[in-house]
């Protein structure tokens, strides 16, 4: 992290939940969120493609980094809100989203995440949140590539489009009445 981003109280996570598109819409809407970009993480090649991504050979996730304030919305709200957006007890896929581009996992940006991630990893498997044990990953970040500019803020600008009327629209809707205080 730079040091004007710390100065400024804005730090960095970076979520894989499946699609991008779901999990950017919905941090983008929410008060202390500076950004939130789509693009991918956690592969082998550099600079990778969407198509590249798509075919699941470059071992890359679905990302969205999100750059925050610290003293309006916490690392574990983030996390909270993560677990709202996707079901992080399938492997390697969530919905008819299937591939490991697809998977749950946390990249953390310093070892205050990993704490975080861990606690509250643990806090859902104890207390059963889910039908089923997570599947979601910890693992360092690595380099970040931004997605094609038509991903970004790919819902917003495409409310029409099927999959995010199918998809997307239902998701972000429950999320909205779940988090409406934290909404912008």
């Amino acid at each position: 992290m730079t040091e004007e981003l710390a100065k400024n109280n804005i730090q960095v996570a970076t979520l894989a939940g499946g699609c991008f598109w779901c999990i950017e819409g919905a941090y983008n809407s929410i008060q202390g969120i500076e950004k939130a970009i789509s693009g991918y993480m956690g592969g082998e090649t550099t600079t990778p493609t969407y198509e590249e991504v798509c075919k699941g050979t470059t071992g890359h996730a679905e990302v969205v980094q999100i750059h925050f304030d610290s003293t309006v919305i916490s690392y574990r709200q983030l996390l909270e809100i993560f677990f709202s957006l996707h079901n992080p007890t399938h492997l390697n896929h969530q919905g008819n989203d299937v591939g490991t581009q697809y998977r749950s996992e946390i990249f953390t940006h310093n070892d205050e995440q990993v704490d975080v991630a861990k606690d509250i990893l643990a806090e859902i498997n104890e207390n059963n949140t889910f039908d089923k044990p997570t599947v979601t990953n910890i693992s360092p970040a690595v380099t970040f590539y931004a997605a094609e500019d038509y991903h970004q803020a790919y819902f917003k600008n495409n409310p029409e489009n099927q999959y995010c009327q199918a998809v997307v629209s239902p998701k972000l809707a429950k999320f909205k009445k779940t988090f409406v205080e934290k909404l912008k």
